[in-house]
């Protein structure tokens, strides 16, 4: 039978008041209450074991539970020769690095995927990231090559990530084409495109993360047919390669509406990936549907641009939780586009 044992003491007025003290059963206390005192003490110690293994496992459990963004965009290559509505990339810049900076400043796990940037581009971007007053020395860094050369000629189609917060274990370029080896052009394109690949460990949790990067070509539906295919097979490749990866994302330019050759391959029963517009419910999108629009406002746009994450299979339900997906703007006030397309963002955890 558990009792209350009340001892006297005197407060600083010199009155009397009653302290409690916990005794488990009769017959256990000693004149001074030493025993009394021992099996508080033992409870209490017994609730500090409790509190600090709940402690332990709410800390796995958001070890276990790893949010990040992913943000791709078309920036438009650096022309010469601008179109009609086209500011030079020296107007559109600084509102490019506002966006990327703005809706990745509060993810530090956030990932940012370009496509038609040239060299002067990424190093733009690059540089305006790292200076700005909140980021740190080198905050920023990035993955990827030029399609023509493997080195810095023609676009690139980089992965922007945070090194202090993710470790680039493997990196590597593939040529979508029938030789991916090198620097070519494949089936019917018109362009040499490319795919970007990495794979990522992030530091806090040790979680890794396989992701690609890509911009399909825009003339030849072949092309985009066997790039398809191709980035598909990579992924499973990687996949076998490192079974420590938790989940991927592809994200780019598709160049390919849902009712096209690439966009049906990709989300094809049985695909490894699935389109996060599809997972989010369509009152929840924010933004706008379209996201490639031109720079005239006279082009009928289309969905182009996606982020796609798996694995799935027929057996088993994606890794990735979508919590939100968005396209963003990019027009306002000041009338000037930083792009012909928008940028596209998938929040997922992990």
């Amino acid at each position: 039978m558990t009792r209350i044992l009340v001892a006297e003491a005197r407060d600083g007025k010199g009155q009397q008041r009653r302290r409690p003290q916990i005794k488990m059963r009769d017959g256990d206390e000693d004149g001074d209450g030493r025993q009394a005192s021992a099996s508080y003490s033992s409870s209490s110690a017994s609730l500090l074991i409790c509190v600090s293994l709940f402690s332990s496992l709410l800390v796995k459990m958001k070890l276990g539970s790893l949010l990040f963004r992913i943000l791709t965009h078309n920036i438009r290559y650096a022309t010469t020769s601008p179109s009609a509505g086209e500011q030079p990339w020296s107007v559109r810049a600084p509102h490019i690095v506002n966006e990327l900076d703005y809706h990745s400043r509060l993810n530090p796990e956030s990932f940012v995927c370009l496509q038609e940037a040239l060299h002067n581009q990424v190093t733009d971007v690059l540089a305006g990231l790292n200076s700005r007053p909140h980021a740190q020395a080198d905050e920023w860094a990035f993955y990827g090559v030029g399609r023509d050369d493997g080195k810095q000629a023609g676009e690139y189609s980089p992965i922007f990530y945070r090194p202090a917060v993710w470790t680039l274990q493997e990196k590597e370029t593939v040529w979508l084409s029938e030789t991916p080896s090198v620097p070519s052009k494949g089936w019917d394109a018109a362009s040499i495109r490319i795919v970007t690949i990495g794979v990522f460990n992030h530091r806090a949790s040790n979680t890794t993360v396989l992701a690609m990067n890509t911009h399909l070509d825009d003339q030849g539906s072949k092309s985009r047919f066997e790039s398809a295919k191709l980035i598909l097979s990579l992924i499973q490749k990687y996949l076998a390669r490192h079974p420590e990866v938790k989940g991927n994302f592809l994200a780019g330019d598709f160049n390919s509406a849902e009712s096209q050759e690439a966009y049906r391959e990709f989300t094809k029963p049985g695909s490894s990936i699935v389109d996060t517009y599809k997972k989010v419910p369509a009152a929840q999108h924010y933004g706008d549907e379209i996201t490639f629009t031109g720079f005239d406002g006279k082009t009928k746009g289309s969905r182009i641009d996606y982020v796609m994450v798996g694995p799935q299979s027929s057996s088993a339900s994606i890794p990735f939780a979508v919590n939100g997906y968005a396209v963003m703007p990019n027009r306002f006030d000041n009338r000037i586009y930083n792009s012909d397309h928008r940028a596209v963002v998938a929040d997922v955890t992990l």
